[in-house]
């Protein structure tokens, strides 16, 4: 599953049909890729858009036509990882009884996901706390919280709480990468704030 990133604009006006999409989705997913790499061994610094044009085997100002801006690149990145996570999700869904149970065991595969590439989930956790442009990475992890923990009969009120526990993640996962907490740490830390925040789910 891949859906698209409602930030970065669409910029070839024709349907989503034919070989020229495909090779336009597979050349998106080549700079995306490069990107991560980079990202993976430098962080966010050493993803120079000339750079990840030159790993991913196209010209700048292609590069550009898909994302007009580094943080453009970031935030597809970002996409890309949480696509990674639901459909770990969809292949195995989490089997807690409890709604925050659920959470927590999302959150714990996010973060398993992450680490195993630090350098890349500290250059994406950090530019996205000081992005410029709009991410979809909150509410996207907020909206995956609600389907696992509270199901097609949850409030809409509650993906704030969702929300807020997504954002209590992140600033954990900044701890983690920081050296401040261990991997047992912010399990705990997360299942008393999920069990907190979720309970009425």
């Amino acid at each position: 599953m891949r859906p698209p990133h409602a930030t970065i604009p669409a910029h070839d006006p024709q349907p989503d049909t034919g070989a020229r999409t495909r090779s336009q989705r597979q050349r998106r997913k080549r700079i995306v890729q490069a990107a991560a790499a980079l990202a993976s061994r430098g962080g966010v610094e050493a993803m120079q858009m000339r750079t990840v044009a030159e790993r991913a085997g196209v010209a700048l100002g292609t590069l550009y036509r898909y994302f007009p801006s580094k943080m453009d690149l970031v935030v597809a990145v970002v996409g890309e990882e949480i696509d990674l996570l639901e459909s770990s999700i969809e292949r195995r869904p989490p089997s807690a009884t409890t709604a925050s149970g659920r959470a927590v065991d999302v959150l714990m595969r996010a973060t398993r996901g992450l680490m195993r590439e630090p350098e890349l989930a500290d250059a994406l956790i950090r530019s996205l706390i000081l992005a410029e442009v709009e991410t979809p990475f909150g509410d996207r992890m907020a909206g995956l919280l609600l389907r696992v923990a509270g199901g097609p009969d949850a409030a809409e009120d509650d993906l704030v709480l969702t929300g807020l526990l997504s954002s209590v993640w992140v600033q954990e996962l900044l701890e983690m990468l920081r050296g401040r907490r261990t991997h047992e740490q912010i399990q705990r830390r997360i299942e008393i704030a999920a069990t907190r925040l979720l309970s009425d789910l």
